[in-house]
């Protein structure tokens, strides 16, 4: 598996992480650990040792910054810390969500028991309805959503977009199972329709600012072609 490169200079290294890989092997994800992670195939690709800067789902697919020596991670964390990066997102959620949201619902951190404000803008790029039928309706409604998180908890995405009745496609923990079954049935696509789409930030280094976009995989590229929906990183 080839990780496509986005961008990189000196200080980082930003690539479009494909579905289903782990960042990093942790101590909580034993039971995937005969699959490589992204450091381990980077490390295969080009060589060398990379500091991961912000999380990325293993389910989600896109842009992450890793930094290259771990001295420079911290300036970096500090422009997510102080919303100084601009996130863009985009997920194909069920039903027609609204033309736009702001989400402002607290999230459980990784302390389950402890919730944490979180913030997040939604705007609805695109919309479809399929002639097949998902319990209970005699059809289908999906929407192309563009996220926008001001915050950046855990999972916050998925479950802000649950919170609207809004579930992501393919998201087995927060989603819609009817929805997820229709999907791979009728297309064939298993893979969770949420991806990092953007990052732009001015480089705390260099102080050039940065517009870094990571392209869709083959799922997402097909589902534009099938539901004549327009692919917003173009």
């Amino acid at each position: 598996m080839e990780i496509p490169i986005i961008y990189q200079d000196e200080y980082i290294i930003c690539v479009n992480k494909p579905n289903n890989v782990l960042v990093h092997h942790a101590h909580h994800s034993r039971n995937v650990a005969d699959e490589k992670s992204l450091l381990q195939l980077l490390d295969e690709q080009i060589g060398g040792k990379f500091y991961p800067i912000h999380r990325l789902d293993r389910k989600t697919s896109g842009i992450i910054l890793l930094a290259k020596e771990t001295q420079f991670v911290s300036k970096f964390q500090d422009l997510f810390t102080a919303n100084e990066i601009q996130k863009t997102y985009y997920g194909v959620v069920r039903g027609f969500s609204p033309e736009t949201k702001v989400i402002d619902s607290p999230v459980k951190g990784r302390d389950a028991n402890v919730h944490k404000e979180a913030l997040t803008h939604l705007k609805t790029l695109e919309q479809v309805t399929l002639d097949i039928p998902v319990k209970p309706y005699d059809s289908s409604r999906y929407s192309l959503v563009e996220l926008s998180p001001k915050t950046g908890r855990m999972h916050q995405l998925r479950v802000h977009s649950n919170k609207i009745s809004h579930p992501l496609i393919g998201d087995t923990k927060y989603g819609d199972k009817n929805h997820d079954v229709m999907f791979e049935e009728n297309f064939g696509w298993k893979n969770m329709f949420l991806h990092a789409g953007q990052l732009v930030f001015k480089h705390p280094f260099s102080n050039e600012e940065l517009t870094l976009k990571a392209s869709f995989s083959e799922d997402w590229i097909a589902l534009f072609k099938a539901f004549s929906w327009k692919n917003p990183v173009e």
